[in-house]
């Protein structure tokens, strides 16, 4: 093997309120030869995802960042791998690395495209498929509202929960985003909540038998507004808070939490990770539903390492439709 020197990002400043281009900066280093157990990986794609936030405020400065990808082996010295093999591992942000073979996860590419092994068919899919399936237990009949509906993850439980006979409600921060939802996605009902002032107001506009399911992937005025809404025995899986994450200061709570007493809701955090050994399941639906054309979804490709930056920011600025994902290099 030829010596390579591999492309990384990283941390340059400590991130105050909104992440900026200047925080990040493009360095190169070299590798060393794979040993034994090891691989040497190309990454074609690389994954930006909005739980990264929170892992910034305590990364080390001057330290590659780290994300999830998909890429291709381009030298082994692992029986259990060979090269030209795709796999996805946690090295991301970096357009080539050397890892134990335990690292990395080979994919089966006659499922769906590589990269979207990094959305739909990947950690935000399957985000989607265990929390509300397993925390929100839907039932045929029921409402569901999900919020930041067009993204990687609420795009993919929009669908799952029409699967399974729901009426779905979706806000989401764009008109072009809502367009996608009721003509792609299917769902009920879509509003652009930057439109709306009184949110708890439109929600019950569109549910006026009430809330059975909120899948919580936005924090602040939607969970407040959702607790109004809900249904005796309500279930709210919580996702993500991703309008809360680039707050300088602490966000007040919702002030009608105590709601939650009373109609007997629950709430219940969860990490994708907590389903790792049931990830079988996942594939057998998924492969099932998207070859029936019943689970579509969206890709923003982003070209080049160098730009993963901003492809990050643009989560947090909501400009991008569905799973945003890195080009970082070609076979």
């Amino acid at each position: 093997m030829s010596n390579i020197v591999s492309r990384h990002i990283r941390l340059k400043n400590r991130i105050v309120g909104m992440p900026k281009e200047s925080d990040f900066e493009l360095i190169e280093a070299p590798l060393s030869e794979p040993a034994a157990g090891e691989v040497l990986v190309q990454n074609l794609y690389t994954s930006v995802d909005p739980y990264m936030r929170g892992g910034m405020r305590s990364a080390e400065l001057g330290k590659p960042l780290e994300g999830r990808c998909a890429g291709q082996i381009v030298e082994s010295n692992s029986d259990q791998f060979q090269v030209g093999d795709y796999v996805t591992g946690m090295l991301g942000w970096r357009d080539h690395y050397v890892a134990p073979a335990e690292r990395v996860t080979a994919v089966d590419t006659t499922i769906a495209p590589l990269q979207s092994f990094l959305g739909a068919v990947g950690m935000p899919g399957r985000t989607a498929y265990f929390g509300f399936l397993e925390i929100g237990q839907p039932k045929a009949g029921e409402t569901v509202f999900v919020s930041a509906a067009a993204g990687a993850v609420g795009s993919i439980v929009c669908q799952i929960a029409k699967i399974k006979g729901c009426r779905v409600v979706a806000s989401a921060g764009s008109d072009q985003k809502v367009a996608w939802l009721l003509e792609t996605a299917g769902v009920d009902a879509a509003f652009n909540y930057k439109n709306v002032d009184d949110l708890e107001a439109e929600l019950r506009k569109h549910c006026p038998d009430g809330l059975d399911i909120y899948f919580e992937n936005v924090g602040g005025r939607h969970l407040q507004a959702a607790l109004a809404v809900m249904n005796m025995h309500g279930r709210i899986p919580l996702c993500g808070m991703i309008s809360q994450y680039n707050d300088i200061e602490p966000t007040p709570g919702p002030t009608n939490l105590s709601a939650a007493i009373g109609k007997r809701i629950k709430l219940q955090g969860f990490i994708v990770t907590d389903f790792m050994e049931r990830n079988a399941e996942f594939y057998r639906d998924m492969r099932e539903w998207i070859g029936e054309s019943k689970i579509q979804w969206e890709e923003t490709i982003i070209e080049g390492l160098e730009n993963a930056p901003k492809a990050f920011i643009a989560l947090f600025t909501g400009e991008k439709l569905g799973k945003i994902i890195v080009k970082v290099g070609s076979e």
